[in-house]
């Protein structure tokens, strides 16, 4: 440990406790008390010295040592309360007395002395403080007026020294005032050494916090100008922190949410804090360059200064911080749209309970109904007719069930994923054929005519047999349930290299555009006109709708009210499973999703006329 060492740790002992937090603060102190302290024991360890060369001192040398040895009151003064203006100030007062008592009895004005005045001043310039320099200047000045009327006055000693004495104490004066101005100007230098030290580490702290802070600090105009924007931005959005000054982050803010920000900006100018959340363009990179990518950010602004209202000329400013809340802002979109797939499930059940209590109810009333007559055939006096009439009308009853049933099951398996593709070669024109075939009979019975258009030469495709089937049956049925008496229902089957069309057109009640766009909902019938004319559960056109999906192929649904309907298929002759593809990472996009007023909006696309399976 060095002497330095020992005499700073005796030092930093004495500070006022206000001292020890502030590095600058408590290099000032340092450097008032060290001075001081050690001029003063250095006073008081010569005095013995003195005494024993010069006898017994005059009243004038005791009171100059006295005076050496003051500063030491200084020294506890500012240790005590911490008041380094009044140190400095009493420390001017204190020198000025000893110069004043000097010069009086060695020549006034023209005493050796009085050139210390110049050091007054110069030792309260260490204060940094303009009142205590001021104060300072004008007590040298007074002192020196004071010294020069009582010369003139003939108030100073008659003694005069010779001139010999009097070039020695002039000397002695200079070189004293030079070197104590030396040590002043050694002090200030390292007061400022040190106060740039301190300012250069504060500067790179706060460098350091703005580079790695991944919030951006901004300071913005009234108007929105930006001033100053924390590197950060950089990162976040992609580009040079010079291209966001002025109106630049302005100019990146989406054309929607400039209103809010700049009002944000306004408000806080005026006093208050506000918090604003708005879209930011990022720079594209790599191979996103030629896209428009946003992000969401959240801005909470407030006044630089909150005593604004006091200089009513300088222009308001406020300082924002931002931070990046994409994730938040996907997380909440997420939410909404399971939220409101929640609601559409909801809906879906209300509507599946709705429905089935009528396809469930009126065929087990039958057969309960007819049951109970055949089982009490004796007492009703029922003949063989009507009992077959009777059990036919129980087994069509069972039947109908068996197909809600069976249409349940299958939508089940299909949401759930554990529905499964049995591939394998089959001739699509003799499942075509088989399955209208089936369906004549109920076409000729409604008066309606079917039409088959299969070309000889189709050629086998790779699929599901049993699904193909239902495709077909479900769309026929369909087109047959919905025309009226006298129309028509085409099918015609086509391929071509890769895949084979069916198309399913009818004469129909049509569908109208709002109905059109929720085709292949669950449970969803069309139109209050014709919904409680036919019978059914709403899921055919669903089960179609997955089983396409399923083949990786495409159903697109073209309709007019009131003159028909034509459903096309498009499947792949050669059906591949598809392989599971491992996620890949990429930059989310955000883009505004409008929350759907209704349940039933949640399948609705933009699509009004195709719609894709």
């Amino acid at each position: 440990m060095t002497v330095l060492s020992i005499i700073r740790d005796c030092l930093d002992a004495l500070l006022h406790p206000s001292a020890r937090y502030d590095a600058l603060t408590r290099a000032r102190h340092r450097a008032f008390m060290a001075p001081r302290l050690l001029g003063s024991l250095a006073a008081f360890a010569a005095f013995p010295v003195y005494l024993a060369m010069r006898g017994a001192p005059s009243a004038v040398e005791v009171a100059a040592f006295a005076w050496l040895i003051a500063p030491i009151m200084l020294s506890w003064f500012l240790s005590r309360t911490g008041r380094y203006e009044g140190a400095h100030v009493l420390s001017s007062l204190a020198l000025a007395g000893l110069i004043m008592a000097v010069a009086t009895t060695t020549g006034g004005i023209d005493s050796f002395a009085a050139v210390w005045l110049v050091v007054v001043p110069l030792e309260a310039a260490l204060s940094a403080s303009r009142r205590v320099a001021a104060f300072a200047s004008l007590l040298a000045l007074s002192c020196a007026g004071i010294l020069i009327l009582i010369s003139q006055l003939g108030w100073l000693p008659v003694a005069e020294p010779s001139a010999m004495e009097r070039g020695v104490l002039m000397a002695f004066g200079v070189a004293s005032a030079t070197l104590y101005a030396a040590g002043l100007a050694f002090g200030a230098e390292s007061l400022a050494r040190t106060s740039v030290a301190l300012l250069s580490r504060e500067e790179e702290r706060y460098r350091l916090l703005a580079r790695n802070m991944s919030d951006v600090i901004s300071r913005h105009q009234r108007n929105g100008a930006v001033q100053f924007i924390s590197p950060a931005a950089e990162a976040m959005l992609g580009i040079s922190v010079m291209q966001l000054h002025g109106h630049g982050l302005f100019d990146r803010v989406h054309v929607a949410d400039r209103p809010a920000y700049l009002t944000a900006l306004s408000d806080a100018a005026r006093g208050d804090v506000r918090s604003v959340e708005f879209r930011l363009r990022r720079e594209p990179v790599g191979a996103e360059r030629n896209q428009v990518d946003f992000i969401w950010v959240e801005m909470r602004c407030r006044p630089l200064d909150q005593d604004l209202g006091r200089d009513a000329t300088r222009e308001a400013e406020v300082v924002g911080v931002m931070r990046d809340i994409t994730d938040r802002k996907l997380q909440e979109q997420a939410l909404d749209r399971a939220r409101s797939a929640a609601e559409a499930a909801d809906a879906a059940k209300t509507r599946f309970l709705a429905t089935m209590s009528h396809e469930l109810r009126t065929p087990l009333n039958a057969i309960i109904g007819f049951s109970e007559m055949i089982a009490q055939e004796q007492t009703l006096m029922l003949g063989a007719a009507q009992r077959k009439e009777y059990a036919q009308l129980i087994n069509d009853s069972g039947q109908h069930l068996l197909s809600v049933v069976n249409g349940i099951l299958d939508m089940s398996k299909m949401e759930s994923g554990n529905f499964e593709i049995a591939s394998e070669p089959f001739a699509p024109r003799a499942s075509l054929m088989h399955c209208c075939n089936l369906l004549a009979l109920k076409a000729r019975e409604n008066g309606i005519d079917l039409i088959t258009d299969a070309p000889q030469d189709l050629p086998v495709m790779t699929g599901d047999p049993r699904a193909f089937k239902q495709i077909v049956l479900n769309l026929v049925a369909n087109a047959i349930k919905f025309t009226e008496r006298g129309g028509q229902v085409t099918v015609s089957a086509a391929a071509s290299a890769s895949q084979l069309t069916l198309r399913i057109s009818d004469t129909g009640v049509g569908i109208a555009p709002d109905d059109l766009k929720r085709i292949g909902a669950p449970f969803f019938q069309c139109g209050k006109t014709y919904e409680r004319r036919h019978e059914g559960t709403g899921l055919g056109l669903s089960i179609v709708k997955s089983l396409v999906a399923l083949h990786l192929g495409d159903l697109t649904v073209q309709s007019r009210l009131g003159e028909g309907t034509a459903v096309t298929v498009k499947l792949p002759l050669v059906y591949t499973p598809p392989q599971a593809k491992p996620a890949e990472n990429k930059i989310a996009t955000l883009t505004p999703v409008p929350r759907p007023e209704t349940p039933e909006q949640l399948h609705d696309q933009p699509a009004l006329v195709k719609k894709s399976a």
